[in-house]
């Protein structure tokens, strides 16, 4: 592996978690072992790993990005990361704003949606 996989590695364990990265390298196969290389040096590796801005504005570039583009189903992934970056619910509410202004309001009104429901369920598993 290279220096920038392992960097990529450090910095998407620090963001999503252990138990998120330990999930999606136990169910990594041949088939998506490049792909999964890709997005952790690319990903993690140059674009996270880079210090220009703080995780906690990654982290709401990144949810702004996935519900102005309506990908969805990586929205829960990122709302828990939020715990590990710092940004806080007031901004994920305000991205979520900026959303509906700049890319419209059903986005954003699903990307609330799934972040409710994903809050509600980081406190139960709080409790």
């Amino acid at each position: 592996m290279t220096d920038r996989y392992d960097t990529g590695m450090e910095v998407r364990r620090a963001v999503l978690g252990d138990a998120h990265v330990d999930r999606a390298t136990a169910s990594e196969i041949e088939f998506d072992s490049a792909f999964q290389t890709l997005i952790t040096e690319a990903a993690w590796g140059t674009v996270w790993a880079s210090d220009a801005i703080s995780r906690r504005e990654r982290s709401m570039i990144t949810l702004a990005l996935l519900a102005a583009t309506k990908n969805f189903a990586e929205i829960p992934m990122h709302i828990r990361a939020t715990a590990n970056t710092g940004a806080t619910r007031q901004d994920v509410i305000e991205v979520f704003q900026h959303v509906a202004i700049y890319a419209g309001v059903p986005a954003a009104n699903h990307a609330i949606a799934l972040a409710k429901q994903t809050y509600a369920e980081m406190e139960e598993e709080q409790s």
